[in-house]
């Protein structure tokens, strides 16, 4: 299992995402209950563009591993960036805000500097 995640990293990082997500796919078959794989998964979304796919997988690896660090800033930055019609959708697997409309740290910040803009 190790050996296959560590193929996926690499192959990650040869910007070889049709193989890299084939590899998680195959850890996560192994082990529903792999959080790292689901990160990975939301690395190669965010990669292609697809937001929307990240979050959801950064949400399926909070469900598994609610601290995982990992997941957890990729979701945070996620919900900063994506249009709301987008977020509202959302169904996080974990405890944090579910639509872009709550209020968190984050948003508050970048709200304030878009008043500041206008």
């Amino acid at each position: 299992m190790i050996e296959l995640m560590l193929q996926a990293e690499r192959l990650v990082s040869m910007g070889l995402l049709d193989q890299a997500e084939r590899h998680y796919r195959q850890a996560l078959e192994a082990d529903p209950a792999n959080a790292i794989a689901q990160v990975g998964l939301a690395r190669i979304a965010v990669e292609r563009g697809d937001d929307r796919s990240a979050l959801d997988h950064a949400g399926a690896a909070l469900g598994i591993d609610p601290e995982n660090t990992a997941a957890l800033r990729l979701r945070a930055r996620l919900l900063e960036t994506m249009p709301a019609d987008q977020v509202g959708s959302a169904a996080p697997m974990a405890p944090g805000p579910t639509s872009a409309s709550e209020e968190t740290p984050a948003r508050r910040g970048l709200l304030e500097r878009l008043r500041r803009r206008s």
